[in-house]
C-alpha cells in the first residue's frame, strides 16, 4: 500500500520538493557553467536531443554540451572520444553537465531516480522484459548509477533498471540519492573502459546470442 501510494504521489513529491529549491539555489552555479561552455565550447550552451521518456513518450532531454562539434573531410562528426575536450570531461566527471534536467523534472518529463533515459534508436533492439524501464519515468540518477554506471555491461545495466522498476520505495531512492552524491564527489565509474561514455547499445546478449 506504501510503495503504490509513493508511485502515485510520493515520488512527484519529492522531486518537485529537491529539484525546484535545488533550481534556486544553483542558479549561480548555472549561470557560471553557462558561461565558460559557450566560451570554451561555444553555442548552443545546451545540448538537446529527443528522448524516450515514460511508456516510451519522446521529450526534450537538456544538458550542457560536453563535446565539440568537430567534423571528418565529409562532414560527418567525429567520434565522441576525438570532440571531447578536458573541460567536457570535467563536466561530465562532476556530473555539471547533468543540471539542466533538473527543469526536466520540474516539468514533469524526468524523475530524480529512475532509468536513464537512452536514445531512441534503442527503442527496437530492447526486449519486451527491457522495455518495462520505461514504466516509470526516467531518472537523473538510478540504481543502475550507482551499480556500476557506465562501467556495467549493457544487460546488466538495464535488468538492474528494471529490478528498480519493481522495487520503487521512498527509502530506496533516498539511498540512491545518497550513494550518487557520493559517488559524483568521488568520480566513480564515469566511462567503460576505452570509451569517452559508454559503448552503443547493440541489442540484448541473450537475444545476439539466439
Amino acid at each position: 500500500m506504501a510503495q503504490t501510494w509513493y508511485r502515485q504521489y510520493g515520488k512527484r513529491t519529492l522531486d518537485l520538493s529537491v529539484s525546484v529549491p535545488l533550481l534556486v539555489l544553483l542558479s549561480p552555479m548555472l549561470l557560471g557553467v553557462a558561461v565558460l561552455v559557450r566560451w570554451k565550447l561555444g553555442s548552443p550552451v545546451v545540448f538537446v536531443q529527443q528522448r524516450p521518456g515514460r511508456h516510451g513518450r519522446s521529450f526534450r532531454l537538456m544538458k550542457f554540451r560536453t563535446m565539440t562539434d568537430a567534423r571528418d573531410h565529409d562532414g560527418q562528426l567525429l567520434p565522441d572520444d576525438l570532440r571531447m575536450t578536458a573541460f567536457g570531461r570535467f563536466l561530465r566527471a562532476s556530473s555539471l553537465d547533468e543540471l539542466p534536467e533538473l527543469w526536466n523534472v520540474v516539468r514533469g518529463e524526468m524523475s530524480l531516480v529512475g532509468p536513464r533515459p537512452l536514445l531512441e534508436r534503442y527503442l527496437p533492439l530492447y526486449t519486451a522484459e527491457q522495455m518495462r524501464r520505461h514504466d516509470v519515468r526516467p531518472g537523473i540518477t538510478g540504481w543502475a548509477q550507482i551499480n556500476g554506471r557506465n562501467r556495467s555491461r549493457w544487460d546488466d545495466r538495464l535488468a538492474l533498471d528494471v529490478w528498480y522498476v519493481d522495487h520503487v520505495s521512498l527509502r530506496r531512492d533516498l539511498k540512491i540519492l545518497f550513494v550518487t552524491v557520493i559517488k559524483v564527489v568521488r568520480r566513480d565509474d564515469i566511462s567503460a573502459d576505452g570509451c569517452a561514455t559508454m559503448p552503443a547499445f547493440t541489442g540484448s546478449e541473450t537475444r545476439r546470442a539466439a
